[in-house]
């Protein structure tokens, strides 16, 4: 076999081409053509002028030698050497022209300059998507709310093993967190209270910053979020991957609806559990102020529980009512972004780690109108 060779003359900008450019002979030549033009791989050389391609010497070429010459050499200049090329057979001109014209095809669009529209464009794109958001979400919490008084007149049809399993593994299992960080951050919003008011002399009221923060915002705020990175995603995961693997689709096809049995129960679940635990966030809360204000401000016990005996039940109401409305948002946006789940896993992260920053920053959204509304009232 005859080894393949090429020479190329830099000033007249003529390619010679001699043996077989064949298969075989790919990796040899590769690597003699990126060392003459000191490349470090194909994809990124630059590709060369060419005036005139000298074929006298070559005996055959297949289609691995023609997409050397393509990554090599400028692809308007290749292509009229080849056609001007008398030495090519027919046969070869053709294969030529063919890998030349398809990997053209294949290399990556030149970026267009940027225009004055372009901006109004992207915010137009961004209304839209926003808009059509915003109409699957609307949608989904219709048919989630029809279903669910469907099967709430139905009692034959609710699913009490479902219910259960999400109830244990969305609010039985958060508990230890959910005390462990709100008797921190208890402890440090007493510290920070202290160290303000002691400068006027009203340490004794870091008692009251701790209990009205708990039981207005900070317990049901700080449930609501931790619920929001670990149940919402974890409802989208297990929807998304049921997805994926065409179980959903199998429901529709035996009759089954997916939303009475994917999306009820979670919702539910949430509904009874995000209450339980805003109390448990509230409780420990409050341990977390008095440890502090026992241990560090020299206020006993006994003054700590008659302070928060003081305190009006309201309160304590306000931030429970938030409760559910905060635990439908969870569940609806988790399940939502499950459904919209693709083919790939890869769309499975996506949509997660959607449905967390979503239900997060609604969760907020809807505490602070909640508070300018209780606020206007005067609760």
């Amino acid at each position: 076999m005859t080894t393949a060779s090429f020479s190329y003359h830099h000033e007249d900008q003529i390619l010679s081409l001699r043996g077989q450019w064949t298969v075989e002979q790919y990796p040899q030549l590769l690597k003699t053509m990126l060392q003459f033009f000191h490349a470090k791989n194909a994809d990124n050389v630059k590709r060369q002028p060419l005036q005139q391609l000298e074929t006298s010497e070559l005996e055959v070429i297949d289609s691995s030698g023609a997409s050397l010459l393509h990554y090599f050499f400028d692809h308007v200049h290749l292509t009229e050497a080849i056609q001007t090329n008398p030495n090519l057979s027919p046969q070869q001109q053709a294969l030529l022209l063919a890998v030349s014209a398809s990997l053209s095809e294949d290399a990556p669009p030149q970026p267009r300059p940027y225009r004055l529209g372009d901006g109004i464009a992207k915010f137009g794109e961004q209304v839209i998507r926003q808009i059509k958001h915003s109409n699957s979400l609307f949608g989904f919490i219709g048919l989630t709310l029809i279903t669910f008084v469907s099967v709430l007149l139905r009692p034959w049809r609710w699913r009490v093993t479902s219910l259960v399993y999400h109830m244990q593994h969305s609010g039985v299992h958060a508990v230890p967190i959910i005390a462990l960080l709100t008797f921190l951050v208890g402890a440090v919003v007493a510290f920070l209270g202290a160290t303000v008011l002691q400068d006027f002399g009203a340490t004794i009221y870091t008692v009251d910053l701790v209990a009205y923060g708990f039981m207005r915002e900070l317990g049901v705020l700080l449930t609501a979020i931790l619920l929001a990175g670990r149940t919402a995603s974890a409802y989208t995961a297990q929807i998304g991957s049921m997805k994926v693997n065409q179980e959903i689709d199998a429901m529709r096809v035996q009759g089954l609806n997916p939303i009475e049995l994917l999306v009820i129960p979670r919702l539910i679940a949430l509904l009874i559990m995000l209450p339980i635990l805003t109390f448990v966030a509230i409780i420990f809360g409050i341990l977390g102020g008095a440890s502090v204000a026992l241990f560090a401000l020299d206020i006993s016990s006994t003054q700590f529980l008659y302070i928060i005996q003081e305190i009006p039940a309201k309160h304590f109401w306000v931030g429970m009512s938030k409760a559910p409305v905060f635990a439908a948002v969870i569940a609806i946006i988790g399940c939502l972004e499950g459904f919209k789940v693709g083919k790939s896993a890869t769309s499975v992260g996506i949509h997660t780690t959607s449905s967390v920053v979503q239900t997060i920053f609604i969760v907020i959204l809807f505490d602070a109108l909640a508070a300018l509304f209780f606020m206007e009232m005067g609760w």
